[in-house]
């Protein structure tokens, strides 16, 4: 049994992490997702702030904080708020000159949480009874945003995934017959929300698939924008199981 104080003792908020995801089992699924996206996630972070783009910088912070706030990473998380504030404003010299401690503290993150794993991973796949469960997309650059809603209800729904708003609308286009609803993140790389949003306007699709928007950003400007278009609700990060499995009984109602 892994050590858990490992975590406590560096500063790991573990049981406010509890308090979310319910049990230490759920917790290291979610760690484990977090450590295998995480070197890759920095490598892309660290590509957009040298190319100077810092929109899409701002999404790759927003998503390491919400993964860092979910798994009690609080001056991680701490900090990515701070660059995407301030990448958001397109403030580059900011950036810049805090790059070092963001990824500093990222890096001692992932080591410490290598350490807990002590190098190994334990994964399943368990795809019993798919063919007869409905279907749900949920639409998230974020690895462990996906992961986290889809170990609250795979049991019960088949959960299709997209990481981005490109292969969302693939996704969407492929699966509309089957689709009970979707959860769409708004803040995506290359292809955003609300460009699905607006192909599925344009495609005449909200009458027969409920959406429900999936954000961090809980700024009146962003929820108008969203509501524009007659989605389901708003899921705000953090959530918990509660929230989504009310949500899924609103699409569920307006099936």
């Amino acid at each position: 049994m892994r050590n858990i104080n490992l975590l406590v003792n560096n500063g790991i908020n573990v049981n406010d992490s509890l308090d979310l995801l319910g049990d230490i089992d759920t917790y290291n699924d979610i760690l484990k997702d977090f450590f295998d996206e995480a070197s890759e996630k920095l490598v892309k972070i660290d590509e957009y702030k040298n190319k100077n783009d810092m929109a899409n910088y701002a999404i790759l912070v927003h998503s390491l904080k919400s993964d860092a706030k979910y798994l009690g990473f609080t001056k991680l998380a701490e900090l990515a708020y701070n660059h995407e504030i301030e990448s958001k404003n397109n403030n580059s010299i900011y950036v810049n000159e805090h790059y070092e401690e963001l990824i500093n503290e990222a890096n001692s993150i992932i080591k410490l949480v290598n350490e807990y794993f002590n190098s190994t991973a334990n994964e399943e796949n368990n795809d019993i009874n798919d063919n007869i469960k409905k279907s749900i997309l949920i639409a998230d650059d974020s690895n462990i945003i996906r992961n986290i809603i889809e170990k609250m209800i795979g049991e019960q729904y088949k959960v299709i995934m997209a990481e981005d708003g490109m292969e969302a609308i693939n996704k969407i286009n492929e699966n509309s017959d089957n689709l009970i609803g979707i959860f769409l993140d708004l803040y995506m790389p290359n292809v955003n929300g609300f460009e699905v949003l607006k192909h599925l306007k344009e495609n005449n699709m909200f009458n027969k698939i409920p959406v429900a928007i999936i954000t961090g950003d809980d700024s009146k400007e962003t929820i108008y924008k969203a509501f524009d278009y007659p989605i389901v609700d708003v899921l705000a990060k953090p959530f918990n199981e509660n929230d989504v499995k009310r949500i899924i009984t609103a699409m569920l109602n307006l099936k």
